[in-house]
């Protein structure tokens, strides 16, 4: 799948979101998103890694520590 595939998805899934409200006001929409897409994430990218946290890691482009904190946010860990 490509990015705009993927950005095609998460535009999507954002107007039925905003359909959905039915005129209520959204609020928190950048820490829902992301807090939503960050487990899928997470959880492929581990999968893809073996689950080495070091591997992960440099897939993702942050710090082990980083991933580790991230994983127990999630309850991957």
């Amino acid at each position: 799948m490509s990015k705009e595939k993927i950005q095609e998805a998460v535009l999507n899934s954002l107007q039925e979101y905003f359909s959905a409200l039915d005129g209520q006001k959204p609020a928190n929409i950048y820490s829902m998103l992301v807090h939503t897409i960050e487990k899928p994430m997470l959880i492929a990218v581990m999968a893809q890694a073996g689950n080495n946290q070091s591997v992960a890691a440099e897939m993702l482009g942050i710090n082990r520590n980083t991933l580790r904190k991230k994983l127990l946010e999630h309850e991957l860990r």
